[in-house]
């Protein structure tokens, strides 16, 4: 890091702050417009926001880990979430903005009655915005810390730093988000994202075309990448076709059976943000109307999915070549970084980093703040507290999550590890958060038991020695089937909700399916939703982006079979699309005695 890179980094880092300072009476008003900016936000900025909020400084190394250990296949450990997010776009994002809340937690309490409800809330409040929250802040510290190791950024100013510098330099950074996301609040952390997100693509794309150039070009790469590791790198599925026409497992693929399986047919839907997820939630619910809302959901899973997962994968294989004897494999993106860049590039690619690191740590902060202060402060402690008291409490809480998020921070050794404990204590609820949208049946204890079940065993089976399951599909298949188990006993055993709650439920959001048929004949209303046609909606679309994605990653990884296909797929997908898109939004009413056009039949 020469002179020219520490300010372009210092530029960067006084212009979000004041960014930030300058939107800071935009969050003063009100908690929804600390929150939830007001419900205000364009489509572009909610979706460029969640998208910043998934690309974090650990993300790169992350995948520069996975591609070096386990092949362009590991991927799925994230693609497959892919599944969810385009299922949030046609079913759950207009619900979400049609229920007017502050967080997830606060559905609970329109969703179910009583008690339970309020324990539900306040727990679910709590594991969200103190262990796994803060988990996912340590994460990011870790992997800044790493950055700042392999950069040598103390070195290059005449220090000489042990591991407690390091950490503290990377918490001072922490505190400079803090600032702005403490006083600024969603406006404030949305508006800086939009700019971190491009600075952030910016610097991928920079170290990519260094790197690829340096090996000799996309041919010299995906040749030696292959040749230099044991298993498939260059797959994109573990799959390979046999004799006969067969097609069966790959010898070489980098991951087992079970977990490639686990993360296509299970993870998506077992895991808690099956629909839709909390920070991405807080979007949906900040967006000016439903329209926007599915507007926002879309544009994140192009940016998400298909512009920036090549860059990340290029590099990865360029680190394989470049360094084939790297013992720690996320070290490979800075090393590139520091090995083949200019002054001032080299600057810009760093503020870039740290651009997505603190776009993802002031989202985590709002975030978490946002659930002690509206699901727990307000809600159990200061229910009737002023609106005025209750945005000091958020920028307290913001405090309180970022010394969490630090203290976190000591005890994160690994990304990929510590990214797959983040899925593993999130795993099991995710049936429960599904079905509880689309069937009057599901009650608070339900979902309880399947949010602490899920937790405590997806714990348990990653840290504790004895109980530790190695293959990571199989712990999923454990932690889904043990807890789904548990909440389906819970919920039959329990009494289910009031019909005055679950009616006030069906008023305000509306959703399709058979699971509502009481409540439409009760109230009288239409549903706003067409389960039927949503879900080819959501076939369509899956089509469209997982199409587009591998179109970008055949041509561009010269596997040309692999890109006609995923080409044709993409446009096969976006045509049906189109078609089906004429029909959407044509209220369904039910009368007694009349057929369920959903249902089939009015049971």
């Amino acid at each position: 890091m020469q002179l020219i890179d520490w300010i372009i980094v210092l530029a960067y880092l006084i212009f979000t702050l004041g960014l930030g300072l300058y939107l800071s009476g935009k969050a003063s008003g009100s908690l929804v417009d600390f929150f939830v900016s007001g419900r205000s936000l364009p489509w572009w900025l909610a979706g460029t926001s969640m998208a910043a909020t998934t690309f974090s400084i650990d993300t790169p190394l992350y995948i520069a880990g996975v591609v070096g250990n386990r092949g362009i296949a590991g991927n799925w450990e994230w693609w497959s979430f892919g599944v969810t997010h385009v299922v949030m776009i046609y079913i759950f994002a207009r619900l979400w903005r049609r229920s007017e809340i502050v967080t997830d937690a606060e559905l609970t309490e329109m969703r179910y009655g009583g008690k339970t409800a309020a324990v539900l809330r306040g727990v679910k409040a709590f594991l969200f915005a103190v262990p796994i929250n803060c988990i996912g802040i340590g994460y990011a510290m870790l992997a800044m810390v790493k950055v700042v190791d392999a950069l040598e950024l103390w070195q290059s100013l005449g220090i000489n730093p042990n591991d407690q510098l390091k950490l503290w330099s990377v918490i001072g950074v922490s505190l400079l988000v803090l600032l702005y996301a403490g006083f600024s609040g969603l406006w404030g952390v949305v508006a800086t994202d939009f700019f971190q997100f491009f600075l952030a693509l910016l610097g991928a794309l920079i170290v990519a075309i260094a790197a690829v150039n340096h090996v000799g070009g996309m041919h010299s790469l995906v040749t030696q990448a292959q040749a230099l590791t044991e298993h498939d790198v260059l797959s994109f599925a573990p799959i390979t076709m046999g004799e006969g026409g067969w097609i069966g497992w790959s010898a070489a693929a980098g991951i087992t059976s079970s977990t490639f399986l686990a993360y296509v047919f299970l993870q998506w839907w077992s895991f808690r943000r099956s629909d839709g997820g909390g920070e991405f939630i807080q979007r949906l619910a900040a967006a000016k109307n439903e329209a926007e809302a599915e507007k926002a959901a879309w544009f994140f899973n192009i940016l998400h999915y298909a512009v920036r997962t090549w860059p990340w994968i290029v590099v990865a294989l360029a680190a394989i070549v470049v360094y084939p004897n790297l013992a720690d494999r996320e070290l490979g993106y800075p090393k590139l970084m520091l090995d083949f860049l200019p002054p001032a590039v080299l600057g810009l690619v760093v503020a870039s980093l740290i651009a997505a690191f603190m776009s993802t740590v002031s989202t985590l902060i709002n975030w978490g703040a946002s659930y002690l202060t509206n699901d727990l402060y307000g809600r159990f402690v200061r229910p009737n507290a002023a609106q005025a008291e209750l945005v000091l409490a958020g920028r307290i809480a913001s405090v309180l999550i970022t010394g969490l998020g630090a203290i976190a921070a000591l005890y994160s050794k690994d990304v990929a590890t510590v990214f797959r404990l983040v899925i593993a204590i999130g795993t099991g609820p995710g049936l429960v958060l599904i079905l509880r949208w689309f069937w009057w049946r599901i009650n608070a204890a339900a979902e309880l038991a399947a949010m602490v079940v899920g937790f405590v065993i997806g714990l348990y089976t990653s840290v504790l020695p004895i109980l530790t399951i190695r293959d990571f599909g199989l712990r999923l298949l454990v932690i889904s089937g043990v807890t789904t188990a548990i909440w389906i006993t819970v919920m039959y055993i329990t009494p289910p909700e009031s019909d005055k709650t679950l009616d006030a439920f069906y008023r305000r959001v509306r959703p399709g399916g058979p699971g509502w048929n009481r409540q439409r004949i009760r109230t009288g209303i239409p549903s706003q939703q067409n389960l039927g046609l949503e879900f080819q909606h959501v076939l369509a679309a899956l089509l469209l982006l997982f199409g587009a994605m591998f179109t970008v990653g055949g041509f561009l990884l010269l596997q040309p079979l692999t890109g006609w296909i995923s080409l044709i797929l993409a446009v096969a997908g976006g045509s049906w699309l189109k078609r089906l898109s004429k029909h959407r939004f044509k209220p369904i009413m039910l009368r007694p005695g009349l057929e369920d056009p959903e249902a089939g039949s009015n049971t």
